[in-house]
């Protein structure tokens, strides 16, 4: 999906593929969507125990609108007959993207660790290759190979030393997460062209919000709000600002430039960054299994994302 403006539309990025220097911005915006959005999972859980998830994922989006709305709302009404015209694409976009993979994020914090949490999204790349293939896409043997490397050193990082790995609850919303992510991430690349980046952008988050409003409702009637401070604005702001509105438009710009598939093998580098974060902020240290791991996914990516 290109992020463009509504004056310099681009032909259908289905139709051919990125030119090599666009195909390494892709790459380094797939790179900052993921470090960003591996930020957002430590932020997540920090606010966990005192922000419902249904309220924590209304206000991201709030958030969100609020941040992109000087620079999106004259693109969004310019092209709302557009938008009219692909209603239905756009509200599943806005459904499975907004709605339903954060709700699902902040579901799983109740119940597992931020680290798990990078860990189990690296499975969304898995399947977004899936439907690139049955959308007719060649992966090709090298892209293939660097994945299953990838995939390897994901499920061992997961699993400490083995590749058996014990799910919780909460390790189970965050594979629906994933689902419904690498959905998201697939329609992307079937976005109307004549749908600019940011009117989409702006739109799939209002419709995102307005969707989730129902249950907000439902959640203060039953859990009652949560008190506004440090411990909680601050989170919010973050995955309201940095992790919806920063980093959602870097991956659908991304996505324009490299695909889905090309743009998940990137986003194998997701658990790399938690680690990483995880001893930085929090003291965790990796071990040699830790770097061996890294060592493994950076390895599957850079052969899967080589020309």
């Amino acid at each position: 999906m290109s992020l463009i403006t509504a004056r310099h539309p681009t032909p259908d990025v289905t139709r051919k593929p990125a030119p090599a220097r666009g195909a390494g911005f892709g790459v380094l915006l797939a790179l900052l969507a993921t470090v960003v959005w591996s930020g957002s999972f430590v932020a997540t859980r920090d606010m966990a125990d005192s922000v419902p998830p249904v309220q924590a994922v209304f206000w991201r989006w709030i958030i969100a609108l609020v941040a992109v709305a000087p620079i999106a709302a004259r693109p969004f009404w310019r092209q709302r007959k557009a938008i009219r015209r692909h209603f239905g694409f756009v509200a599943l976009a806005s459904l499975f993207g907004v709605a339903l993979y954060n709700t699902l994020v902040h579901q799983a914090g109740l119940t597992t660790s931020a680290t798990n949490m990078g860990m189990i999204m690296a499975a969304s790349p898995v399947i977004m290759a899936v439907w690139s293939r049955i959308g007719g896409e060649r992966l090709g043997t090298r892209r293939v190979l660097g994945m299953l490397a990838a995939v390897v050193g994901v499920l061992l990082l997961v699993g400490k030393d083995s590749l058996a790995v014990d799910l919780g609850a909460g390790d189970l919303w965050m594979f629906a997460a994933a689902l419904s992510f690498a959905s998201y991430s697939a329609l992307l690349k079937r976005r109307p062209p004549e749908i600019g980046g940011l009117a989409f952008l702006f739109v799939t988050f209002l419709l995102g919000a307005l969707m989730l409003a129902p249950a907000y409702a439902v959640s203060l009637a039953v859990q009652g709000g949560f008190t506004a401070g440090v411990a909680t604005v601050g989170p919010l702001l973050y995955v309201g600002v940095g992790s919806s509105a920063v980093a959602f438009f870097a991956w659908n710009r991304a996505v324009a430039l490299i695909g889905a598939a090309r743009a998940g093998i990137v986003y194998y580098l997701q658990p790399v960054c938690v680690a990483l974060l995880s001893y930085a902020l929090l003291g965790e240290r990796l071990g040699a299994l830790g770097v061996a791991c890294m060592a493994l996914i950076l390895g599957g990516v850079a052969l899967s994302s080589a020309r």
